[in-house]
């Protein structure tokens, strides 16, 4: 008689049902559709730079410090907003990033020298970040700890398939509207509009918001946890509780956790890796060498393996960390960041031609792969309750080492003339990415 009197009153309703099962992969996919369109907004700078410097007459060197205002201001972005999404929610912060982003491009569209280029563009870069920490957030709410992997797999997936979008977009935009580059920045970020305001219209923060119990997000182990939280990162979590830590406690509370600064020293190695190949790769492939090599595909479209193979390693490893591993990231990190290595030491070995593809794949498949095992670490470490907080400064650890590892890259192909050195460059920031993952214990 008492279950039915609460079943009539839309109490909570058992996660196991198909009902809320339906619930869950709901939310997922409408994070990953939402973020599936979010690099269109910050991925398509390198297609208008020849626009640009025609119009404008600047250096590369210029340009490159307008895309390092986006990475830095997206790094500082990724520390502050990540708690902006465990305070204000993951829904309403990620649908403002994808609306503010748009507007910012659309603004740099409108540029008319240098200044008016890299200021709404490393504005923009803020913006961008108001989107992976807390979608990541809204996820860890939704799906139980056991699950975690597949499910960060899932997103980190769509961030990869986001970059092939953004790639193929441009090339739309550039080589077959024949558009001139301020619409680059104008039409592909169309897109993330829509993504973002149908994510708004399809989520909610967390089950009880639709009559829901929380399924067991896991107990962070670590000295952030105390009888006083537990309780309320494994029950029932409401804005009320959320409310309750105040920014400045969430913010101690993950950096004093030693694992999860170690895992911020090694995302940023596997992250340099694989800035290393998405901005070196092409240099290397649209070379000189392309002029004489036999390819029947253009060198352009060529390109695209690597993110392909980046998008479907993130869908493996997340699945790898849970069914094979038992949950434990560190060592589907190291297995991938190991398999990396030898991709891209393969490829330095291949001639420039299309026997290149199928490794430049496998090092994309590799190197971005453990993508996904990183964010799954967030919650695991701290807990649900502080998930979009952790994910913030990991992902600021992520981009403060890839930016300071490109200038690095650069000048030592500038050096050596020999754009083929970049793949023992990766090799070796995998590696170290794999020693250090080693002391994470969850």
């Amino acid at each position: 008689m008492e279950t039915a009197d609460r079943i009539q009153a839309g109490a909570f309703v058992a996660p196991a049902e198909q009902s809320f099962r339906r619930a869950q992969w709901r939310m997922l996919l409408a994070a990953m559709f939402c973020y599936f369109f979010f690099y269109t907004g910050r991925q398509t700078f390198g297609f208008a730079i020849p626009g640009i410097q025609e119009e404008f007459g600047l250096s590369k060197a210029a340009l490159g410090w307008a895309s390092t205002c986006l990475l830095w201001c997206y790094a500082i972005g990724q520390a502050i907003n990540g708690n902006l999404g465990d305070k204000f929610g993951g829904r309403r912060v990620m649908t403002a990033g994808a609306i503010l982003s748009c507007a910012a491009n659309w603004v740099v569209s409108f540029a008319v020298g240098f200044k008016s280029l890299a200021i709404p563009w490393g504005i923009n870069g803020y913006f961008q970040a108001l989107g992976w920490a807390p979608g990541s957030r809204l996820l860890s709410n939704w799906w139980g700890a056991e699950e975690r992997g597949k499910v960060y797999g899932f997103y980190v997936f769509a961030a990869g398939c986001a970059s092939v979008l953004s790639f193929v977009t441009s090339i739309v935009v550039v080589n077959i509207l024949h558009l001139e580059w301020r619409w680059i920045f104008r039409l592909p970020v169309l897109l993330m509009l829509v993504g973002g305001i149908t994510f708004y219209l399809i989520v909610r923060e967390r089950p009880e918001d639709l009559g829901y119990k929380s399924p067991d997000t896991g107990v962070a182990k670590g000295e952030d946890d105390d009888p006083r939280t537990t309780a309320r990162t494994t029950a029932h979590t409401t804005p009320e509780t959320d409310a309750e830590e105040s920014s400045w406690s969430r913010y101690k509370a993950v950096l004093r956790n030693p694992r999860l600064i170690i895992a911020g020293l090694s995302i940023g190695f596997q992250n340099a890796a694989r800035y290393g190949l998405i901005v070196w790769v092409p240099v290397h492939f649209l070379g000189k060498n392309w002029k004489t090599a036999e390819t029947l595909i253009d060198p352009a479209w060529i390109s695209v393996a690597l993110p392909v193979g980046m998008a479907f390693g993130a869908l493996s490893n997340g699945w790898i960390s849970d069914r094979l591993f038992g949950s434990s990231r560190s060592k589907a990190i190291m297995l991938y960041m190991v398999l990396g290595a030898i991709a891209s030491m393969v490829m330095y070995q291949l001639p420039t031609g299309m026997g290149a593809i199928v490794a430049l794949f496998l090092a994309g498949f590799f190197v971005y792969g453990p993508a996904s095992s990183f964010w799954a670490l967030c919650p695991d470490l701290v807990g649900a309750k502080r998930a979009g907080t952790a994910t913030g400064i990991l992902n600021f650890f992520s981009y403060l080492l890839a930016g300071l590892g490109e200038p690095l890259i650069g000048r030592i192909l500038d050096q050596s003339g020999n754009t083929s050195l970049v793949f023992p460059i990766v090799a070796a920031s995998c590696m170290i990415s794999a020693v250090i993952a080693a002391f994470i214990r969850r």
